[in-house]
């Protein structure tokens, strides 16, 4: 039984590929293996000669069996590190022109409507994706028992020792609130990120984009707030005569809230945006609340100020022709071929937003 064990063991142990070491289990284990038929051959023996035996082969199969798996773990990382050395690539050496990379439309949209809002004087704000409960919601008015904080809209994080949770944000207006408690007013920011909903369909998706505009001094009004989004608008879309509604909705970070519809047409199954009579909601804006700036360390009774956010996958669907939102995340290089743009082409109010 010993020169059993010995010989098996020796052959898992000269194996050199996973294949070798499959040939060498199959011999020992197998339906017609080695041990497989000295099992077979216990039926023949007296009880007691049954039971010694039997105790021996098993502990002859168990030592192959782990033998077997810490072979196949090491010869599994041999042969990974073979492969990583064979696919090695060197990223310093330049493209080929047939394969000349395209910017994703998310990362085009966002450098168009950083250069837009650049040129109206606001700065680039950015925060962290993971939040904390005060930040993403306290902060921004929602009262405890809101339904944006339950866990089917909200990703949440495992508690940690003090019982407090960290989350996913659900939107970039932590960025804002960030913006509030670090600079004096006047501030003027546009903040654009990731954000994340507990969602997925056609027109949603777990991990979005959204971009978030705020000022805050001690005149601007919602007049203002207007002019600013109209010229947003239409010079994202390059639609001179593009018109804007505003109705009156609600928002726990502003009051007074409203949304923003732009004109468009429908006619024959096909979007155009435009002077045409119909109607799209592209974004929700407001006065930033009191109790906001309050939260934030601003006076509200010297202070005031307006906020704006819209989905950036959604304006990059309306200006692009892009039907499915989804098709924004499924890593499908001939759709980014399709929709993509040239890398160093950067959007330009001087040059154009797209070359």
């Amino acid at each position: 039984m010993d020169d059993l064990k010995a010989e098996l063991l020796a052959a898992v142990a000269a194996a050199t590929d996973l294949a070798a070491l499959d040939e060498a289990r199959i011999a020992a284990l197998g339906k017609k293996g080695r041990l497989t038929d000295a099992m077979k051959a216990l039926g023949a023996l007296s009880p007691d000669e049954r039971r010694a035996r039997g105790q021996a082969l098993n502990e002859v199969k168990d030592a192959v069996t782990t033998a077997v798996e810490a072979r196949r773990a090491t010869l599994a990382r041999a042969a990974l590190a073979a492969r990583l050395e064979a696919e090695r690539v060197d990223v310093t050496l330049p493209t080929r022109a047939e394969r000349a990379g395209h910017l994703h439309p998310i990362s085009q949209t966002v450098d168009e409507i950083v250069a837009i809002f650049a040129d109206m004087g606001f700065a680039l704000a950015e925060g962290p994706d993971v939040e904390d409960d005060f930040h993403n919601f306290t902060a921004l008015n929602f009262p405890p028992g809101h339904p944006a904080r339950d866990m089917h809209d909200t990703f949440y994080l495992p508690d940690r020792a003090d019982g407090s949770r960290m989350l996913l944000r659900t939107h970039t207006s932590p960025v804002q609130v960030r913006s509030m408690l670090s600079l004096k007013p006047p501030i003027r920011v546009i903040c654009p990120g990731r954000t994340f909903r507990s969602d997925y369909d056609m027109t949603h998706t777990p991990m979005f984009h959204q971009v978030e505009g705020l000022v805050i001094d001690e005149t601007t009004t919602m007049a203002h707030l207007k002019g600013c989004l109209v010229e947003f608008c239409r010079t994202f879309f390059d639609v001179d005569d593009l018109p804007l509604r505003f109705r009156p909705s609600f928002f726990p970070f502003t009051e007074p809230s409203a949304e923003v519809d732009i004109g468009c047409s429908r006619k024959g199954g096909e979007l155009k945006l435009g002077n045409h009579g119909d109607w799209l909601e592209i974004l929700g804006c407001g006065m930033v609340h009191p109790n906001v700036l309050s939260a934030c360390g601003i006076d509200p009774q010297k202070y005031q100020g307006f906020a704006f956010g819209m989905g950036i996958e959604r304006i990059a669907m309306l200006k692009y022709g892009i039907p499915d939102l989804r098709t924004f995340f499924e890593a499908d290089l001939r759709w980014l071929r399709h929709y993509g743009f040239l890398p160093l082409d950067m959007p330009s109010l001087a040059r154009g937003l797209v070359g």
